[in-house]
């Protein structure tokens, strides 16, 4: 699916995503993934199940810091666990909003260009 964008102060910009991974800011990245205004990094999460608050380490570091988070989580929307949400408040002062991945790439550019301090991460669409 293509997604049309703007792109202020080169944040990283959601342009495509399905066939399992995403365009980045004009890179293909298989699989899941991180996005931080200012970088995308591959994400070690291909269950839910499995993500720990540990997984979102990178939100620690980025600077403004991040406030909005957006789980995509893949072709259907799914929920996680309380403790989960809990645990990405308590550690990186993040709100966590859940909803599948095309949405989330959408709502992710809506927000980085609104200079909004946000991040998506993403469980791929698709084979």
């Amino acid at each position: 699916m293509e997604i049309n964008t703007v792109n202020p102060r080169d944040f990283q910009v959601i342009q495509g995503y399905g066939d399992g991974g995403f365009r980045i800011s004009g890179q293909r990245h298989e699989g899941p993934v991180l996005v931080l205004p200012s970088r995308t990094l591959a994400w070690p999460v291909f269950d839910l199940a499995a993500a720990t608050a540990e997984s979102f380490s990178a939100l620690a570091d980025e600077r403004p810091p991040i406030e909005v988070l957006l789980l995509g989580t893949g072709a259907r929307m799914r929920t996680i666990a309380p403790s989960l949400r809990r645990a990405l408040r308590d550690l990186y002062g993040v709100t966590v909003e859940v909803m599948d991945s095309g949405a989330a790439c959408r709502t992710y550019n809506v927000l980085v260009a609104e200079l909004r301090p946000v991040a998506a991460a993403l469980l791929a669409t698709g084979p």
